[in-house]
């Protein structure tokens, strides 16, 4: 009796460590300084003795670690990002679209363009960066509330080209991989309509969040003080749209290349030495771990050479304030995500997880499990990945014995996996949404409403897979 009471205490103390974050970010507060009050709060109310070593041995071992892979990437993508706004790219890319969509078509048209470099395989933070001057740009231009950016931007690039689309290269589509024996490419059916399913009725939300602020005359500053607007371009005319958007297609197809040339050039590991004088021990560097991080690092590289070589003048004039803003942005945006991935990582070792995790391996049918379980781990944590990989280190055999009883293919297992990662792991707390948020200058308050209605509507699709799958056969 006093264990089952104990355990549902300990289940409590990680919900209310939860709840506590999501609130916090929610009412406008630092995730960087409250994620570890929160995560350091619960330790206390488990196991007093452990507050100092999980802090330094978990918390910011997790946070550090994070911010030694990522940070290059979050900096590069927002230097790229400011460069495409004081070149005039950006300007010229939405006086293009409107042309061609029309401006009533301006939520479309930044789906697409997400959902293009999502696909082409750029970080989904690198793409709130790069895509954000344009879409202020072309809603201003268009009179739509810019605080329906952030869920605009969402569905573009955290939803269906992130997981459900077979062969995209995001992370979330490939650690599945490791578990199921499958490639990127499984489910091909079941992602396509997934991917559809999302869209469609994505796109039907925001329109029609669009035609309510229309008929009520909001406009695009609508009544909030206006806060990281992109800086009006001062150069004499604009670039061609084809050039301005060819820094954004080589990023894509530089990833795309260094992805695969990469491997080759260093072999399965890589050693150096780090130093001439003495005898110190070579570094060794494992390649496949760092193989994506460094195509991205290598194709925004590629990125803003182009924009220095096409927009020289307007670039240079700019340059020094510019970088100065978008190296604080990058900053804050790493620091705020690096503090939810250690916040993540201490909720994952407490007793109370362990509490859920049992309670979610009792739902019965193989494919809703999976899904419950892993979107509820993504959700907790605040990290598709993060929640993905906990999930199915600790089930995934389960799911599989499961799953080949009932005889459903390994395929349908990864893609309902990979689907389900992005489901509730956009909630407040989510590093990628506090990212957003900062980057577009809005606040949870203003903008959140319309994430989480894609945040719904991305678990919905989860489990119209799993019935597409019953009712067909189809994978």
């Amino acid at each position: 009796m006093g264990g089952g009471r104990g355990a549902w205490m300990s289940f409590l103390i990680v919900l209310a460590a939860l709840a506590f974050l999501m609130l916090v970010a929610y009412r406008g507060y630092s995730v960087i300084l409250f994620a570890p009050v929160a995560a350091l709060g619960a330790v206390l109310l488990t196991d007093p003795s452990l507050v100092a070593p999980m802090f330094t041995g978990l918390f910011m071992e997790k946070m550090v670690g994070f911010l030694k892979l990522y940070f290059p990437v979050f900096l590069l993508g927002a230097v790229f990002g400011k460069l495409i706004e004081i070149s005039g790219f950006s300007k010229a890319i939405v006086a293009a679209t409107i042309k061609v969509v029309g401006a009533r078509r301006a939520m479309l048209s930044i789906v697409l363009v997400c959902a293009l470099l999502t696909y082409g395989g750029v970080s989904l933070f690198v793409v709130v960066f790069a895509v954000y001057p344009f879409a202020a740009e072309l809603f201003r231009q268009s009179d739509i509330p810019k605080r329906l950016i952030p869920g605009t931007i969402a569905l573009g690039a955290f939803t269906f080209t992130m997981d459900a689309l077979p062969g995209t290269p995001q992370i979330q589509n490939i650690i599945p991989t490791a578990f199921f024996g499958t490639t990127s490419w499984a489910a091909p059916v079941l992602g396509i309509a997934g991917g559809a399913f999302i869209l469609a009725i994505g796109m039907a939300y925001l329109e029609w969040r669009r035609r309510v602020a229309a008929r009520r005359g909001e406009g695009y500053a609508g009544e909030a003080e206006l806060r990281n607007e992109p800086e009006p371009f001062r150069g004499e005319r604009l670039a061609h749209p084809l050039v301005a958007i060819l820094p954004l297609l080589l990023v894509g197809v530089a990833n795309f290349l260094f992805t695969r040339w990469i491997p080759g050039w260093y072999g399965a590991s890589h050693a150096f030495v780090p130093a001439v004088i003495g005898s110190p021990a070579p570094v060794v560097q494992e390649v496949s771990k760092l193989a994506a991080i460094w195509a991205v690092q290598g194709a925004l590289l590629v990125g803003i050479l182009s924009v220095l070589a096409f927009a020289w003048k307007p670039v240079v004039a700019s340059f020094a304030e510019g970088t100065k803003s978008a190296i604080g942005g990058a900053l804050l945006a790493s620091m705020n995500t690096a503090s939810e991935y250690g916040f993540g990582a201490v909720i994952a070792a407490l007793p109370g997880f362990l509490v859920v995790a049992n309670a979610l391996g009792a739902i019965p049918n193989p494919l809703v499990n999976e899904a419950v379980s892993v979107t509820a781990l993504a959700g907790i944590t605040g990290s598709a990945s993060g929640g993905m990989s906990i999930a199915l280190a600790a089930m995934a055999d389960s799911f599989i014995v499961n799953a080949q009883a009932a005889g459903i293919p390994m395929e349908v297992l990864h893609r309902v996996a990979a689907m389900a990662s992005g489901g509730m792991d956009t909630l407040p707390h989510n590093g990628a949404v506090i990212t957003l948020l900062a980057v577009t200058g809005l606040t949870h308050r203003q903008s959140y409403k319309d994430v989480f209605a894609i945040t719904l509507i991305k678990t919905a699709a989860v489990f119209f897979i799993i019935a597409l799958y019953y009712a067909t056969g189809l994978v």
